[in-house]
């Protein structure tokens, strides 16, 4: 196999989702992680019902809406100049740590991103966090009007970097995500960062379930959907040796 492309998922594979809790624990003390682990459920689950009920509406509307449902559920008001201190997050969101490195020690490889993001939110969060020194492209879901892990989001790869998908090394810590793209005919890393043995120690220290851990057993195990990625990796620091072994 030879790897000519390697194209990343943006939210919680290069950027930290999870880093909106600085912002979101500031405004709601005490409610800064729940807040921050049904937004991110909701989030996501918008841009499957909207696929699926053909009603597509792009991420920075979703984003806001699930928001807005979030704050709502918890009872948590909020004036529009706080709302919208929450949204900014969202153009900012924190770098894994080895997301720089990584990337620059491929660039002898098409370096891309495709995302749920909307081209606005995703130009933007790239520019601010640099990546758009490094990347060749960053591709929104926007143009096709569905989502990840429709089939016809992961065909953008081609059509915007010439590169077959059995050229393509799709990367995301995201399982159903990673279901999506190997379905698709994509090879697929999958970034492991939470393994069922800690999960099963972070359930067994407490008697009440912490909204992070049922976020993390919710959204970071592998689905059964009868999809297993090519690789299994623990960080993004990994993807240079394994890239490097297909030339």
């Amino acid at each position: 196999m030879t790897i000519k492309a390697v194209v990343f998922d943006a939210y919680g594979t290069l950027y930290d989702t999870q880093s909106v809790a600085a912002v979101t624990e500031a405004e709601f003390p005490g409610y800064g992680e729940i807040v921050t682990q049904i937004w991110r459920i909701k989030q996501l689950e918008y841009t499957w019902l909207r696929s699926l009920m053909r009603r597509y509406q792009d991420f920075s509307v979703i984003t806001r809406d699930s928001l807005a449902y979030t704050l709502k559920v918890l009872g948590l008001k909020c004036d529009s100049d706080v709302f919208e201190r929450i949204m900014e997050k969202y153009l900012h969101l924190d770098l894994y740590p080895d997301a720089t490195a990584t990337l620059a020690a491929m660039k002898d490889r098409k370096l891309a991103i495709l995302s749920n993001g909307s081209t606005g939110m995703l130009t933007t969060l790239v520019r601010n966090s640099g990546l758009d020194r490094v990347l060749d492209a960053t591709i929104s879901v926007d143009s096709t009007k569905i989502f990840k892990p429709s089939p016809d989001a992961y065909s953008l790869i081609e059509t915007v970097l010439g590169v077959p998908p059995a050229e393509v090394l799709f990367v995301s810590s995201n399982p159903w995500d990673a279901c999506g793209a190997r379905a698709f005919g994509l090879n697929v890393a999958w970034i492991e960062r939470v393994t069922p043995e800690a999960m099963a120690l972070a359930c067994i220290k407490s008697d009440l379930m912490a909204p992070l851990t049922m976020f993390k057993a919710i959204r970071t195990q592998m689905d059964e959907l009868g999809l297993e990625p090519d690789y299994r990796i623990q960080a993004l620091a990994e993807l240079p040796k394994l890239v490097a072994q297909h030339p």
